[in-house]
């Protein structure tokens, strides 16, 4: 799987740019604020429809205009796919696949898989839960189907009964219709907890072999699903919680409650690790991530590193970029020193300066 090419137009800080990709390694390079993670955040969108930074379809468009434009050229196997998306400022985005407009954005995961790392994701282990349910919901969302239908349904369930529970100050009478919203909310979440509980399973095998060769055989990572409830009985709980839920005006039980714990040598690390242990526990977070979906797909996902390196030390590094030979992989930085010094074999350099990219090679 890989992007051979991608065109903008009026993309975040580009007019028009079009970009030939090699099918292993390609570095952007250049000063701070000149554009290279809008690169990476172009070709996450034509997989997933979404920026990695959760910004608004409004936000990605160029200052000064009303429309922008994606177009990615994918190669899966003997398949070949183009990708449009067409961003408006006052409605929803348009995508098509091959020329076909499709109606459900859904449609366009699973053609490629990505996985972005940022140096955000390095404290993914000491933020909130929101940031640790986010990254199970996204790579879960390129995986499964089924599982962005379940997650978009509870979502717009949760968001009805939310408004209707703030609207019982106001109507009484319409309490009895909290019931549907229930048994709604119950059917989809079960299918999430699920759906979760398998791929943390299928996480936790791979990641504590990784954690332990990058920590030099001195700690065990494991990690753990912390259910707000259990699957088989979440609508005698969220029924149960109606009353709190009624005074609290939101719903209190549900996977939208979730979280992951992470646990070297019996020590919950979130409240009790080293900045070192908790950077190393998201690099495991996320190479696993990369053989898990090697796993699932039976294909290799395209890596997209946004600066990521300089926040590593020599020994990550090396890790990490030895780990990721046979990976399509778009990474950013500033320079090219850290590349030159670990001997890394790159194929093809950009480098990003004002809005303008320029290929060196």
């Amino acid at each position: 799987m890989i992007i051979q090419s991608m065109e903008l137009k009026n993309f975040r800080n580009y007019r028009e740019l079009k970009l030939n990709f090699d099918p292993n390694t390609n570095i952007f390079y250049g000063d701070n604020a000149q554009g290279k993670t809008n690169i990476l955040e172009a070709a996450y969108l034509s997989g997933t429809t979404k920026s990695h930074k959760g910004s608004r379809d409004r936000e990605l468009i160029r200052f000064g205009e009303e429309e922008g434009h994606l177009r990615t050229f994918v190669k899966k196997g003997s398949m070949d796919y183009r990708i449009d998306i067409h961003l408006k400022k006052s409605r929803t985005k348009g995508i098509a696949i091959n020329g076909v407009p499709i109606k459900k954005a859904g449609e366009l995961f699973g053609i490629a898989n990505f996985v972005f790392f940022s140096p955000e994701d390095l404290s993914i282990i000491k933020e909130g839960p929101a940031e640790r349910r986010r990254f199970l919901d996204m790579e879960l969302c390129q995986l499964d189907k089924l599982y962005l239908h379940d997650l978009v349904s509870y979502n717009r369930v949760l968001a009805q009964r939310n408004r209707l529970l703030k609207d019982l100050a106001f109507r009484r009478d319409l309490e009895e219709t909290l019931d549907i919203w229930d048994l709604n909310l119950a059917e989809y979440g079960k299918r999430m907890i699920a759906g979760r509980e398998l791929f943390i399973r299928q996480l936790g095998e791979i990641i504590s072999g990784i954690h332990r060769r990058l920590s030099g055989g001195k700690e065990a990572l494991e990690i753990f699903y912390e259910k707000n409830a259990e699957e088989e009985g979440l609508y005698e709980a969220i029924r149960g919680n109606r009353e709190r839920d009624k005074k609290m005006k939101t719903s209190t039980v549900g996977p939208h409650r979730d979280d992951l714990r992470f646990v070297i040598d019996s020590v919950d690390i979130r409240k009790f690790g080293s900045q070192g242990q908790q950077r190393t526990a998201a690099l495991s977070l996320k190479l696993s991530e990369i053989e898990l979906v090697k796993q699932r797909i039976h294909d290799t996902p395209i890596l997209l590193l946004d600066d990521v390196l300089s926040e590593l030390d020599h020994n990550r590094q090396n890790y990490l970029l030895n780990s990721i030979h046979d990976i399509q992989t778009m990474i950013t930085c500033t320079g090219l020193d850290e590349f030159v010094n670990h001997r890394f074999s790159v194929n093809k350099v950009f480098r990003v300066m004002d809005g303008t990219v320029q290929s060196e090679n």
